[in-house]
């Protein structure tokens, strides 16, 4: 397959055969050696069949195999001529990170690190099927579909602040309950405010370097100060929500006659019933996931007030992304400002400095971009540019990328004692089975800042600090 080298950090796939357009994929020289013996490549080539894709099938440099689309993978699609695939969202709707800063500094936190990681873990369940100990109504559940985060602010679990600094506010208007099945909202209504499993975690960290000051200083950073990162989803909520309509775009195919190479990329005409059904259960799912993400965040903020005496509202939240979602955004199109639907799977929205959906506070940087790593090395905080606006959508990378599948990571740690040896590494680690730290542990992981650098040398996204952490629970 000829793939071409078009700047230091993109390659390009000409398009060819039933193509239409062509796939490009960002990454250094040293992740593209890593990338071309991993089938992904076939998955970008597979999305550029879909009718109605704009520009390129892209892919950031953290890319990997996933279902229909690969981790990493970003597609805009035409209003009129465009589909919706489920598998370019991906089953854990709207999975994301966000970042909250203290004002504690790592000396502050370190003599206390177990006792602090031992109390988030006994507040926040982890793991898979984890609950809580209480359930939601169907009305309650619906209104947490419906309104988000929102929701969750105006229960207590938050401070109204909040919502600026959360995508879309933390609520997707175009949610409609009613597309939600049955099996969803069983699933849901007792996972709210809880983790998960798999590569989700909640990670204390502190501010290590300072790549630009002037960024630093508007998002209130400071080298050593402890931070917090909590990346989770829509749980068995969104799960269940994607299940439910790759069945339903699998008849779609059918009854409009489309034709892709690869029938996991199932999908609807976005002006289909189907298509609009799915709208409407996605963002429910969506909503269901910034709820959680608050909710965590909220009890978080507890357990630190009540651990080092610091005000509640002295923990701010920097920002909350999400990486698997499809919205309608702007884009120019041969010269023309068109409205397309973008799918981002395993990729950030990077939204430029003023951009009317860029936070107040941030106008003058860019919307801060979470990118997370690995329990025992590092995580990064990067800002969009307009070169991201022109070039890949306003996304960006959304973390290191798998190096080894789960199966291989278990089979190479299985012998390991893998707290103790995080321990050794300076990080405090509780979570509810060996089997999630084996799949988990860091060299399982690309090097995360071999991912960032490349978007940084592109321009597509601008490093601004590095966090290392300190504890993590996990599922």
């Amino acid at each position: 397959m000829k793939i071409k080298k078009i700047s230091k950090c993109v390659w390009e796939i000409p398009k060819h055969g039933d193509m239409r357009v062509p796939g490009r994929i960002y990454a250094s020289e040293k992740l593209m050696q890593h990338i071309k013996n991993d089938k992904c490549i076939e998955q970008v080539i597979n999305v550029a069949h879909l009718p109605g894709i704009q520009k390129y099938s892209l892919a950031m440099p953290d890319i990997h195999w996933g279902y229909g689309f690969p981790i990493g993978g970003v597609a805009a699609m035409d209003l009129h001529e465009g589909v919706i695939s489920p598998g370019g969202i991906g089953f854990d709707i709207n999975c994301g990170v966000r970042l909250m800063t203290t004002p504690l500094h790592k000396k502050d936190v370190q003599s206390k690190i177990k006792e602090l990681v031992t109390l988030l873990f006994q507040n926040i369940p982890c793991g898979v099927g984890r609950e809580q100990s209480y359930k939601l109504t169907h009305k309650e559940l619906s209104r947490i579909a419906e309104e988000g985060a929102r929701w969750t602010i105006k229960q207590g679990f938050g401070k109204k602040e909040d919502i600026e600094f959360i995508e879309e506010n933390g609520c997707l208007p175009m949610a409609d309950p009613s597309h939600i099945s049955e099996r969803a909202y069983e699933r849901g209504k007792s996972q709210l405010g809880t983790l998960g499993s798999g590569n989700h975690f909640l990670e204390v960290g502190n501010i290590t370097e300072i790549y630009r000051e002037k960024e630093a200083e508007v998002l209130g950073l400071f080298l050593g100060q402890v931070t917090v990162m909590i990346h989770s989803g829509s749980r068995g909520f969104g799960h269940q929500t994607c299940t439910d309509y790759l069945r339903v775009m699998q008849k779609a195919l059918h009854k409009y006659k489309i034709n892709i190479p690869d029938k996991q990329l199932a999908c609807a005409p976005l002006s289909s019933p189907e298509a609009q059904a799915y709208l409407g259960a996605m963002s429910a799912s969506a909503n269901y996931a910034w709820a959680n993400r608050q909710l965590m965040m909220h009890r978080t903020r507890e357990v630190i007030e009540k651990i080092f005496s610091i005000p509640y509202d002295e923990m701010h939240l920097i920002f909350d992304v999400c990486h698997n979602i499809a919205k309608f955004e702007e884009y120019e199109i041969d010269g023309k400002l068109k409205k397309l639907c973008v799918h981002r799977k395993g990729a950030t929205r990077a939204f430029a400095p003023h951009h009317p959906k860029t936070p107040k506070p941030y106008q003058e940087i860019g919307q801060p971009v979470l990118v997370p790593g690995d329990m025992g090395r590092y995580s990064f905080i990067l800002v969009g540019t307009h070169k991201a606006m022109q070039e890949t959508f306003g996304s960006s990378c959304h973390g290191a990328g798998r190096e080894l599948s789960r199966t291989q990571s278990r089979k190479k740690f299985q012998k390991h004692d893998l707290h103790k040896e995080m321990e050794e590494q300076g990080v405090f680690v509780m979570s509810q089975g060996r089997r999630t730290m084996a799949e988990e542990m860091p060299f399982a992981y690309k090097d995360v800042s071999d991912v960032v650098n490349s978007m940084d040398e592109e321009g597509i996204t601008l490093k601004v600090a590095k966090i290392k952490p300190l504890g993590c629970i996990k599922g």
